[in-house]
């Protein structure tokens, strides 16, 4: 067992005194807990499941994952550490886009050529929840009705519940259960809105930005932050009427990544046209994934961003945590209404009532 696997065993214990309950609220976990948890759950037979790329327990592995109560997230975390060893060895590739854009119908169409090619295929596919009732769509099995049935395909759609960017707290974890399970490519499609490219583009070894062409200016609306995060861009629905257009879109988005991209960059970002439902440039595509993947392990950069990933990993725990921790201490929930009701009288201004909540949070819990 490496030193790291040996750190991360010695440290689960700490999860029983740290871990949170299922309102995220960071309390004792007592073992009689996780012991009548551990009757219910099998890690073992996760574990070897997985290993055996056995469909119905990487579900359950995956929902363990995802699942915030106290006791599963002590199984969950002695789950992971037994299989970080098998992962790391797919390719990650991240696929984000404005609604409408096709992204559903590219990743299938993308999914079956890889399929062809003799790769088995992960997807990871987040759908938007509802702020208020924490429902979500999860339609992607739905949309990707063909690549749901091959064998050597796997959807599953997560939904975000609310995570800054729409990204599924255990996107990354469940990126581990699908590596160690052998898939070769992992495919993570976000909800296009808000901070999600940027969560995504922090977890993938090749972000990916479909845009479409339409009427007016081709780049309205699109961020600039997109177009410096990417590492390829493709221009959907080019077909048909809309063939001229996607060109000339491509064009400007060409134009447009030149300006906003260091001309000394390792990787200068194609910018494509391609069309998912007739499968046309689906293999191009595909080709300038492998092309920047080469680059980036000649260079060095692969293995460069694969540890600064998981330091990203680890203070978006720490910051989703602490806001955790913020939201459920009783003396927050104390000072919280009235700060809030000074706030909404005008008799406060928001800096000094968000430093009476930093004060609550931080004074000491009665003995």
């Amino acid at each position: 067992m490496s030193d790291s696997n040996e750190f991360l065993e010695h440290h689960l214990g700490s999860l029983m005194t740290t871990a949170g309950t299922d309102l995220g609220e960071v309390t004792a976990v007592a073992p009689e807990v996780v012991k009548r948890a551990r009757r219910r759950i099998d890690v073992d037979e996760l574990f070897e499941g997985v290993r055996a790329g056995n469909r119905t327990l990487m579900s359950r592995a995956i929902t363990l994952l995802e699942s915030t109560a106290a006791a599963h997230r002590v199984l969950a975390q002695e789950l992971l550490v037994r299989l970080l060893p098998f992962s790391g060895n797919a390719l990650r590739v991240g696929i984000t886009g404005v609604p409408g854009v096709g992204k559903s119908t590219f990743i299938e169409a993308l999914g079956m050529h890889l399929i062809g090619e003799g790769k088995k295929v992960a997807v990871l596919a987040v759908d938007p929840s509802s702020t208020r009732t924490r429902g979500s769509i999860l339609g992607d099995k739905t949309r990707m009705a063909k690549l749901a049935r091959e064998d050597d395909a796997f959807i599953r759609p997560s939904p975000s519940a609310g995570t800054l960017g729409g990204v599924a707290k255990a996107t990354r974890e469940s990126m581990v259960v699908f590596e160690a399970a052998g898939f070769d490519v992992i495919l993570v499609e976000t909800v296009g809105v808000g901070q999600s490219e940027v969560a995504v583009s922090q977890m993938v070894d090749c972000f990916t930005f479909l845009a479409l062409a339409g009427a007016g200016d081709q780049l309205q609306g699109i961020k600039k932050g997109v177009l410096e995060m990417a590492d390829l861009v493709a221009i959907n629905k080019a077909d048909g009427p809309n063939l001229k257009n996607a060109k000339r879109a491509a064009r400007e988005l060409g134009a447009a990544m030149r300006m906003v991209r260091q001309e000394d960059e390792l990787w200068h970002p194609p910018t494509m046209t391609m069309s998912a439902v007739e499968h046309q440039g689906v293999d191009e595509f595909w080709n300038h994934v492998l092309e920047h993947h080469q680059v980036m392990l000649e260079s060095g950069r692969f293995e460069h961003n694969r540890r600064e990933q998981q330091v990203q990993w680890m203070w978006s725990m720490v910051h989703e945590t602490l806001l955790q921790r913020l939201n459920t201490k009783p003396k927050v929930q104390e000072v919280r209404q009235l700060v809030e009701s000074q706030l909404r009288d005008a008799h406060i201004t928001p800096t000094l009532a968000a430093e009476r909540v930093l004060q609550a949070f931080d004074a000491p819990e009665a003995e």
